[in-house]
């Protein structure tokens, strides 16, 4: 039987009632596995601190050595967050064996952190494995995917048959595997890490605010030789954008821009970031067209092309996040349980 201490991690960001729902399911399946969940409040500044402190009083969680609960007072984004939980460890001073990252919107089904746990256990040279992810509606996500690149940059914003079939071992998203697959990337919204990988390539790059930051773990994991697997097994049920609001997206926010253009400078260089922005220039083309000819919807939020070109031919990273030890507090709930919780 696999063995191995699991620190379940968990950001919340103004949503504290949908975080404390996440953060039962994953404790009722911690209850038989060594380790702890960790909620982090990520910088809320809206009262969500309060609110998660007196709903864990509600649950009966202040008895449970198996919660914590931090806060901190910036929000320097996801990586940011995450490390906060990777640096915390467990509560007896000790690092897990594995980290596992779990949406503030995404809620466990049956023994999916223990799959996922006994997987990595299981497959030595696998560093980081993502679950089957469905939205509360049951219709699945994507989670399977592909480093993104030059021709996977056209081919997705073409959407068209002919480039998608001439393209298609470029294509980002992966058609869902029915069995364990090695993909290059998965999702944070559900995913294992082995801590060793932490260790030997270190956490997140805090210049991503929002998205790639698990697309460059990844990479750099797979560059230091450890693979990234999709475990279907492994189920979550997926909110989505929860924190983020990216359904209602009218316009796409300059931190999605300047997360893609760090990420293909930071992997491949200025001029292949440059290239890339042109291919999905040039994808979009090949779309606006279709729309013209054919009728086809709009696909991409407002301004997006023009955004597109302004960040993507200019990349900019956005500078290292400002947490430091000064701007994260932590409550430990057991023991001892602070005084405005008694």
């Amino acid at each position: 039987m696999a063995e191995g201490s699991i620190l379940t991690i968990i950001l919340n960001y103004r949503t504290p009632e949908m975080t404390l729902r996440s953060a039962e399911a994953a404790l009722a399946e911690m209850r038989d596995l060594p380790g702890e969940v960790l909620v982090i409040d990520n910088g809320s500044g809206d009262g969500s601190w309060e609110a998660l402190q007196q709903g864990a009083k509600q649950r009966g969680w202040l008895e449970n050595s198996q919660f914590r609960l931090i806060r901190s007072e910036v929000n320097g984004g996801f990586g940011a967050g995450m490390n906060i939980g990777f640096a915390a460890g467990l509560s007896d001073g000790h690092a897990p064996d594995y980290y596992y990252l779990l949406n503030s919107d995404a809620f466990v089904q049956a023994e999916t952190i223990r799959t996922l746990r006994d997987f990595l256990a299981d497959h030595p040279g696998a560093g980081l494995a993502g679950s089957f992810v469905k939205g509360t509606d049951d219709v699945p996500h994507c989670t399977a995917f592909r480093f993104p690149s030059i021709l996977g940059e056209f081919e997705m914003a073409a959407r068209t048959g002919l480039f998608s079939r001439l393209l298609a071992p470029w294509i980002v998203a992966m058609g869902l595997p029915k069995t364990e697959t090695q993909v290059d990337w998965t999702a944070g919204a559900s995913l294992m890490i082995r801590r060793p990988v932490i260790d030997e390539i270190g956490g997140f790059d805090e210049r991503f605010f929002l998205y790639f930051e698990e697309t460059d773990l990844c990479h750099r994991a797979a560059r230091a030789g450890w693979r990234t697997h999709y475990v279907p097994d492994s189920v979550v049920a997926h909110e989505g954008s929860a924190s983020t609001g990216m359904k209602q997206w009218q316009r796409t926010p300059a931190y999605w821009f300047q997360s893609r253009s760090h990420y293909f400078s930071k992997t491949h260089g200025a001029a292949y970031s440059a290239l890339a922005t042109l291919a999905r220039v040039a994808g979009c083309a090949v779309y606006g067209l279709r729309r013209l000819i054919q009728g086809k919807p709009q696909a991409d939020p407002d301004y997006f092309l023009r955004d597109l070109i302004m960040h993507g031919l200019r990349p900019a990273a956005r500078p290292a996040s400002s947490v430091t030890p000064s701007s994260v507090s932590e409550t430990r709930l057991h023991p001892p349980v602070p005084e405005d919780l008694k």
